[in-house]
């Protein structure tokens, strides 16, 4: 009971938690790992240099580290973006009302897909058809249940699974973009299980109810590519400009050092002595 309790009071987030928190995270971070290193600077180079010199390490580690989650072959466990996956964007019971034109001649031999594929299609498919209950550590939202029409997977199965387009385009060949990819999953409500079959025989393969009232219909889904590598490519090209900056602060201060050592050099170098002209001879008369 009071692991439950626990749990939801973390749903109930306010100003302490997680805004305060964090920040409060965040600066004692900053302030420990980058402010120990700057003392330690600005304590033999002074307060200036050091802060361009930590400034330009930081940015430098920086880009070091946004270059391997960049080239990494999961960025799952770093910075990253949305991951590609299946959307349902539609269910209708006629094709001929599906808002994307590519989808509505697709019930076509060519189109089905295979086994593999028609897994993932189901289960974006599950997570729409299924009405979903708030838990503690979870509150559902009504648009959550937008397309729910089941209880659970085991009252409908999914007959045919089709996709078209879809593309893979190679920057070599110039092609930076890609074709839509859609996916229709045709359902149907199965028959339920007669109340009268006897007590430990085998589960009846499902069957597509076909009584009056029936839900059938057919699921639309377009396939979101996701961002999942724009955030480290992002923040990659930021560390580099900070880290330029860095540079170009280091070198313009080097500048005008050497510049001022030179005026002061001028300054203090003895004075050339006035040469003597000889005076004129008066010509004769």
């Amino acid at each position: 009971m009071s692991a439950l309790t626990l749990a939801s009071e973390l749903t109930h987030k306010g100003l302490w938690y997680p805004t305060i928190l964090g920040v409060l995270a965040v600066v004692a971070g900053v302030a420990l790992f980058c402010g120990s290193i700057y003392v330690l600077l600005g304590t033999n180079l002074g307060a200036r240099l050091g802060f361009l010199v930590s400034f330009t390490g930081l940015a430098g580690f920086m880009v070091i580290l946004t270059l391997l989650w960049c080239t990494t072959a999961s960025p799952r466990n770093t910075l990253h973006g949305r991951l590609p996956q299946w959307k349902v964007a539609q269910v209708v019971t006629d094709l001929h009302k599906a808002k994307f034109p590519e989808v509505r001649n697709i019930q076509q031999k060519k189109y089905q897909t295979d086994p593999t594929e028609a897994a993932n299609v189901k289960a974006s498919v599950d997570a729409a058809l299924v009405t979903k209950a708030s838990i503690p550590t979870l509150e559902v939202k009504p648009e959550d249940n937008k397309f729910a029409a089941f209880e659970n997977v085991t009252k409908y199965m999914i007959e045919n699974t089709f996709e078209v387009g879809g593309s893979d385009p190679q920057f070599w060949k110039f092609g930076f973009t890609h074709t839509a990819k859609y996916a229709v999953a045709q359902f149907c409500e199965v028959t339920p299980t007669p109340a009268d079959r006897a007590f430990g025989l085998p589960p009846l393969p499902p069957e597509c109810n076909t009584a009056d009232g029936a839900k059938s219909g057919f699921v639309i889904l377009f396939y979101d590519l996701g961002s999942l590598r724009i955030p480290p490519f992002v923040a990659f090209f930021a560390s580099l400009t900070l880290f330029v900056l860095g540079l170009l602060g280091l070198h313009w201060r080097e500048k005008d050092e050497m510049a001022l050592e030179a005026e002061k050099a001028g300054a203090g170098s003895p004075a050339p002595a006035p040469t003597s002209t000889p005076a004129p001879v008066p010509a004769k008369v």
